[in-house]
């Protein structure tokens, strides 16, 4: 993966190892979590730890969707929950389509794909921002008005970052002074992406303390940090030593 947003990195050059100093994830044996030749790349959302990172995501969404809609009248402000659970879940299918990948051929698929889905992802997320802004202005809301608050604006802008970053070394690496240049950052954006992922969880989890959940939606402390445990078992683990410059 290049990080939990933006582009990946390139197909590899070097035809003579096609990728197998790719396939050594940070918890288990080479090839543990990694794309089998021939096999459909949908597989690789369930490779290794994948499954649990995939239930974390279902259990968010389940979690968050049941809360709005048994919880309240349907306002606005609803579409900021329903949105935001929504792009992760698409995030976390991003990053977990393209990390078992490691030939050319695989990373090839896998970036077309992963940026689509980042791509859905950030469109998603611009409309729970939006909503939620909107619906401020209209009841003359006051901003910064928790510690989620903050740290979804910081999310934000870090997101935005990533797109733009990610974005730019793959279709516009010139930016960086040519291809090779662009290189060398990758491993540092990928990083980054991966501290953002633990970002996003932290925010989600500081929601859990608003008002309007505490007041009205009843989203469980615990039950956040539960599934969010279950998120990081299940994504990490699956990093490849080699992409990260290990």
């Amino acid at each position: 993966m290049a990080s939990a947003t933006g582009i990946p990195q390139y197909p590899p050059t070097n035809s003579d190892n096609d990728g197998q100093g790719d396939q050594e994830p940070l918890l288990g044996r080479p090839g543990d979590a990694s794309q089998r030749d021939n096999a459909p790349i949908v597989k690789n959302l369930i490779i290794g730890t994948g499954v649990i990172a995939e239930a974390a995501g279902i259990l968010l969404v389940a979690s968050v969707w049941a809360a709005v809609f048994l919880n309240g009248p349907l306002i606005l402000f609803s579409v900021h929950p329903l949105a935001q659970s929504i792009g992760l879940l698409v995030l976390i299918q991003s990053i977990l389509v393209l990390q078992p990948t490691h030939t050319g051929q695989q990373k090839a698929v896998g970036q077309k794909i992963h940026a689509g889905l980042n791509f859905l992802a950030f469109a998603i997320f611009a409309v729970g921002v939006i909503s939620i802004e909107v619906n401020k202005f209209i009841n003359n809301g006051a901003h910064f008005h928790s510690v989620h608050g903050y740290l979804g604006v910081v999310a934000s802008f870090w997101l935005l970052a990533q797109y733009i970053v990610g974005f730019t070394m793959f279709g516009v690496p010139a930016l960086y002074g040519g291809e090779a240049n662009a290189k060398k950052i990758w491993k540092y954006h990928r990083m980054s992406g991966y501290v953002l992922l633990i970002f996003l969880a932290a925010t989600v989890i500081s929601a859990t303390q608003t008002d309007y959940n505490l007041n009205v939606l009843g989203l469980k402390l615990w039950a956040m940090i539960v599934i969010f445990v279950l998120l990081i078992i299940g994504v990490y683990p699956r990093i490849k030593k080699q992409k990260l410059g290990l």
